[in-house]
């Protein structure tokens, strides 16, 4: 086949050097759009000078089966086996360390006279939403009617989903001073209501105020169940996601328990909101 179409291999559609040259160009976008807010916020610049270094490892060590999971569902392309999820999260990651580190270059942000360890600490912060916005690329900026779905998921992959869209706003959120200081500010009553509203904005975001990509319930469900199985699961999945971001970026340092489930209520709220998000868009 001619570089621009495909070629078949082993009964599997290799797609041509035009079709890749597309694909990777749409995940530069894509890690553009999404990591551009953190890429010019002082305090992501700061984390990545005084970020604890053991949690900046394992927050990298679990954003790439975050990204196998996400290739799984929405990649670059079509995809076989896990080894090709595997791969295309290994470029979305190198997509979003290059972007990042570009762009921070460019900002001023990093300098050649800087020591390793605070550009590297500073670029690969900023790279795990950079090279989420790469694979979210297919689904958000694809074109030629492709689907944005490869794979219908189960109750699991829903769940995995509602997490990775929590995890991209908290990525915004979590390391501001006002998680906390809101924390501090609120009564049990206004807490619980906050609880309460997250799970409901979730719910309603879904099934109720008919947005694009509103999901259909299953024929069997009753309105009950399907609240329980999705909203206030999903919250639950909202809230572990928030109180990682929280103790990641070291928010959580010094609270007693009352303050620390406090902060994370107060995540929850727009990581709901971006867990029932992706539900639609994902």
């Amino acid at each position: 086949m001619a570089h621009g179409g495909a070629s078949l291999v082993a009964g599997r559609v290799e797609p041509g050097l035009a079709t890749v040259a597309v694909n990777l160009g749409r995940a530069a976008a894509g890690a553009l759009l999404f990591a551009l807010p953190m890429l010019m916020t002082m305090e992501m610049w700061s984390l990545g000078f005084t970020m604890d270094r053991l949690r900046l490892a394992l927050l990298l060590v679990l954003t790439l089966p975050l990204l196998v999971g996400l290739s799984h569902f929405i990649g670059f392309e079509a995809t076989f086996a896990w080894r090709d999820d595997v791969r295309d999260a290994l470029v979305a990651l190198a997509i979003g360390t290059v972007t990042a580190g570009g762009l921070l270059w460019l900002f001023g942000v990093i300098e050649s006279e800087m020591s390793a360890d605070t550009i590297v600490g500073t670029v690969a912060l900023q790279a795990v939403a950079a090279s989420i916005g790469a694979l979210l690329a297919q689904s958000q900026l694809g074109g030629d009617g492709q689907e944005r779905r490869r794979w219908q998921p189960g109750y699991g992959g829903e769940l995995f989903l509602m997490g990775v869209g929590a995890l991209f706003l908290s990525l915004n959120m979590a390391p501001t001073e006002e998680m906390v200081r809101i924390a501090f500010q609120l009564s049990a009553g206004r807490e619980l209501a906050l609880a309460i509203l997250s799970i409901v904005a979730m719910h309603a975001f879904v099934y109720a105020v008919n947005f694009r990509g509103q999901r259909q319930p299953p024929a069997e469900s009753t309105p009950l169940g399907l609240f329980l199985r999705f909203s206030v699961a999903g919250y639950a999945v909202v809230l572990v996601v928030s109180s990682y971001m929280l103790w990641t970026f070291g928010r959580l340092d010094g609270l007693g328990g009352a303050e620390m489930v406090s902060a994370a209520v107060v995540l929850a709220f727009p990581g709901a909101i971006g867990a029932a998000s992706a539900r639609l868009v994902l």
